[in-house]
């Protein structure tokens, strides 16, 4: 920090200033993502958590941070960290499993720390309304990962929506489909009591980038509500949306069942609209975003929290619709 008297007024210049982060959940899929990012953006982890210790990745990006395999430990240690304006830390950074996140975000905030935190944020929305409350008592922000806003063919189509002349709704199919093997099933994810179920563990981010392009939800109709598949019909200001999300690779294409594990598409007014590519930078972008104070919050979430809430609720309707996906009428 350089300090400048000129015409009796104090200038003061301020440099870039290292974020100190925890990391809580070092050994899960996406913490990778996170920790490059973090490396990427000039900040540090001075100190992480897993209860599984495969996180041999830390070496290479941060060996001088703390690693811990009991919460308890970890949350002793970092609130010894507060007790040093060197050492205190600005971050708690989260991807553990979902069930555990607004603990682990309760934790963060009352660490006196903004929170990072990965999808989905919460499974309800009374939970987003406790988090609302432990932001106002702490005094600190929850920031969620939404990296699909952050997309260049996002923001693109976004802005064509905005500035289209057109009186007429768009009329949009999504089809996600990315196989899971055995494995899938043993693990959180494959629990709904701990993932919250297909809807809201893979569906979210295209639920969020849906809501973001075409404004608010007017209705939703849900077709198929299973362990493995699910789909329906929603409508925005500016889209009638049909979706489809499955796990099952039986599901896949069969000209791409032999060759991949994933199938995306997604069509506007019957145009392919190609995403496909550009998304190995969206973390670092997101924390760029967060750390400038401009990240998303509470109130960006709540509208997909909200939508996927209210569709793991629903009652499967009829699928004799004409707005119904066509891999739904093929089940």
């Amino acid at each position: 920090m350089i300090g400048i008297l000129a015409n009796n007024l104090v200038l003061t210049f301020t440099g870039f200033e290292m974020q100190k982060f925890a990391l809580i959940g070092a050994a899960g899929y996406i913490a990778p993502r996170h920790m490059h990012a973090i490396k990427s953006t000039g900040n540090e982890i001075a100190i992480a958590f897993d209860v599984n210790d495969s996180v041999g990745i830390i070496d290479s990006l941060f060996p001088s941070c703390e690693f811990y395999t009991e919460f308890e430990s970890f949350l002793e240690n970092a609130y010894r960290l507060k007790k040093s304006d060197e050492t205190c830390l600005d971050y708690v950074s989260i991807c553990s499993p979902n069930y555990l996140h607004f603990a682990h975000i309760a934790a963060g905030l009352r660490l006196n720390t903004n929170v990072i935190c990965e999808k989905p944020l919460v499974p309800t929305e009374a939970l987003l309304d406790e988090l609302e409350a432990l932001e106002k008592e702490t005094g600190q922000q929850v920031n969620n990962i939404l990296q699909l806003r952050h997309h260049p063919s996002v923001l693109d189509l976004k802005e064509k929506i905005k500035t289209s002349k057109s009186i007429s709704k768009s009329d949009v199919e999504l089809t996600y489909i990315t196989s899971r093997g055995n494995w899938y099933q043993k693990s959180w994810k494959g629990d709904p009591a701990k993932s919250f179920g297909l809807v809201t563990n893979i569906g979210i981010h295209f639920f969020d980038m849906l809501h973001f392009v075409f404004g608010p939800l007017q209705q939703s109709i849900v077709h198929l509500l299973e362990e493995q598949r699910a789909a329906g019909f929603l409508e925005f200001e500016n889209a009638r949306v049909n979706w489809f999300l499955s796990i099952d690779k039986n599901d896949l294409p069969d000209e791409l069942a032999a060759q991949k594990t994933t199938f995306r598409a997604i069509t506007i007014d019957g145009q392919e609209w190609e995403f496909s590519d550009g998304f190995t930078e969206l973390h670092k972008t997101s924390y760029e975003h967060i750390i400038d104070g401009r990240g998303f919050g509470l109130n960006d979430t709540r509208p997909s929290i909200r939508m996927v809430e209210e569709i793991r609720k629903a009652t499967p309707g009829s699928k004799t619709s004409s707005f119904v996906h066509p891999m739904v009428l093929d089940i």
